[in-house]
């Protein structure tokens, strides 16, 4: 399903301090300057790496939070699922921005939190949310690296009935996680690719 975004309308941005500066490159210079770092560094899936994307330092910051979700939500535009969600803590931030900005649209659209492990009390749920059963969830990153982080979302999605085919990421570091993802029927898509930053 299509929709038209009152608030998603390019005109009705505020101004950036250039007067010609594009939202992506707004983002772009908030993800250079607040969370590419280099060093020495060993990541998630344990590869050692000179550069670290803290995606964070970006998405918890206000305007870094609003343009991710701005971005994000007109790249759902052309097919709205019927949900969003990823696993904690990077996706956190994002999927919170992208549900203020739906109900701003008045935009139909449910959230939900993967957990790394279940919850050892209560309900023992590893997703938080009003996930359904044939529910299309679209799975949120910040950051991409070989895509496990992402797959542990999408598995847990799908355990529970749900339905993923996509994955939007902040940014891809193109170390695999496009074609592990492309193995379990899932699409990735990304506003920034590891070397437009590093370029910058």
């Amino acid at each position: 399903m299509r929709v038209q975004m009152k608030y998603l309308d390019e005109t009705r941005s505020a101004p950036y301090p250039s007067g010609t500066m594009t939202q992506r490159d707004e983002l772009l210079r908030l993800i250079v300057d607040r969370s590419l770092q280099k060093g020495d560094f060993t990541l998630a899936s344990g590869q050692k790496s000179a550069y670290y994307i803290n995606g964070k330092q970006t998405t918890l910051d206000g305007r870094g939070a609003y343009l991710v979700a701005r971005i994000f939500m007109a790249m759902l535009a052309d097919d709205v699922p019927d949900g969003i969600g990823g696993l904690t803590l990077g996706a956190d931030p994002i999927i919170g921005s992208m549900l203020t900005l739906a109900g701003m649209e008045d935009l139909e659209l449910k959230g939900i939190i993967v957990r790394k492990e279940a919850k050892g009390h209560g309900t023992q749920s590893l997703i938080e949310g009003p996930l359904a059963k044939g529910d299309r969830i679209v799975i949120i990153e910040d950051v991409v690296t070989t895509g496990g982080s992402s797959m542990k979302a999408i598995d847990a999605v799908r355990a529970a009935g749900g339905e993923v085919k996509r994955v939007l990421a902040v940014v891809d570091r193109e170390q695999g996680g496009k074609s592990s993802l492309r193995e379990a029927d899932c699409h990735l898509e990304s506003i920034f690719s590891i070397n437009e930053l590093l370029e910058a």
